[in-house]
């Protein structure tokens, strides 16, 4: 069960030009899916993206895809979320500080899936990375930009969830685990800063068109999902001021038409 309230969005609610004008944001994994789908959705809204992934020349081909929307220029900022210091994470949180003196919204969807296994099989080294990239990374992350992120006057730390019902099934291994962690740290972090600038969100995409679902599902046509392009869509809501109304909640897209 969780330990957030779900949240749907407000019927009939569409993206709207500039709701991130002026605004930084930092994307996690913004090479796959989810990410890349959030940081073009997040240009087209007005914001400066901060992109991150490991691969230098797949951020380069993102950056190339991002400028030729025509917003704000992005910024590209490898960082591997496997072996990432904390050190690391500071000199992220200020280099944005000292190019743009403010950081409104951090993404986290980046994710690490390997296969599904049984927990009797599962590698420890594969545990380890899941829980190191979905639950200790995004902390890390956080943790070192606060100071900028509760100095603005509204800001959003977005967590990305997957279906907890599915999740606590057989095979689902460290990912599934790493989700549940996720979510309690969404709970947390909300129960510390309910009051302040800084706002915390869960959201729970519907099924979409992705690698790490093509990975997850062998039986399934991956291609008759939707794109990320809805679950994108929702996330520049919540980094919005419209999101506002959802603080504290898990936004859930898995029925909305």
């Amino acid at each position: 069960m969780s330990s957030l309230p779900s949240a749907h969005l407000p019927s009939g609610w569409a993206p709207v030009p500039g709701s991130l004008a002026g605004r930084v944001v930092i994307v996690t994994g913004a090479t796959g899916g989810l990410g890349g789908e959030t940081a073009k959705a997040a240009v087209l809204a007005g914001a400066t993206v901060v992109i991150t992934g490991r691969k230098v020349r797949a951020l380069e081909k993102r950056y190339d895809e991002l400028v030729a929307l025509g917003g704000s220029e992005p910024v590209i900022h490898p960082l591997d979320l496997e072996s990432a210091t904390p050190a690391d994470y500071a000199a992220l949180a200020e280099g944005i500080e000292n190019e743009f003196g403010r950081l409104d919204g951090i993404v986290h969807a980046a994710a690490h899936f390997n296969e599904l296994t049984p927990i009797a099989m599962h590698k420890p080294d594969d545990w380890l990375r899941a829980m190191q990239v979905n639950v200790s990374a995004p902390f890390a992350l956080t943790q070192a930009c606060m100071p900028l992120l509760t100095k603005a006057d509204d800001s959003a730390v977005i967590f990305v969830l997957d279906d907890p019902e599915l999740l606590s099934r057989a095979h689902w291994g460290g990912y599934g685990v790493s989700k549940a962690a996720v979510e309690r740290m969404a709970a947390v972090l909300h129960a510390e800063n309910g009051r302040n600038a800084m706002r915390v969100h869960a959201v729970l995409p519907a099924p979409m068109r992705t690698a790490l679902r093509r990975a997850a599902y062998y039986g399934e046509n991956t291609l008759e999902r939707p794109l990320p392009t809805a679950s994108a869509d929702a996330i520049v809501y919540l980094l919005s001021r419209a999101g506002a109304e959802a603080r504290g909640t898990v936004l859930d897209l898995r029925h909305t038409h």
